[in-house]
């Protein structure tokens, strides 16, 4: 049977520490092959890019930065930024965002900048 539809709670899923800070996935390519939604709580962000995804951050809570490719863009809630393929970033502040891969992001997909 195909499921119709998934409910996830931020409560229910658990922290992970990843490259930005603590990430919680909520869709996953197991869930939708065409996206992944991930609530992020950005700590000690490292600068990064990936090849094949492209990532929109979307602020819900707090105030920073994020770095792409050198240029800084302030980040308050309410504020969505589209990062295409090969744009190195970064967030910097204290920010929790949701994050949307597309397609999905995968770990062969992050590559990391000196």
């Amino acid at each position: 049977m195909t499921v119709k539809y998934v409910v996830r709670k931020l409560s229910d899923v658990s922290k992970e520490r990843s490259t930005c800070g603590f990430r919680q996935r909520l869709i996953t390519s197991a869930d939708f092959e065409g996206a992944n939604i991930t609530f992020l709580s950005v700590y000690e962000a490292g600068r990064h890019y990936h090849k094949k995804t492209t990532e929109f951050y979307y602020v819900l809570k707090g105030s920073g930065h994020l770095e792409l490719d050198g240029e800084k863009v302030e980040m308050e809630p309410g504020t969505l930024v589209m990062i295409n393929p090969g744009t190195k970033h970064r967030a910097v502040g204290e920010l929790e965002a949701l994050i949307i891969g597309v397609p999905p992001f995968t770990e062969d997909d992050m590559y990391l900048c000196e």
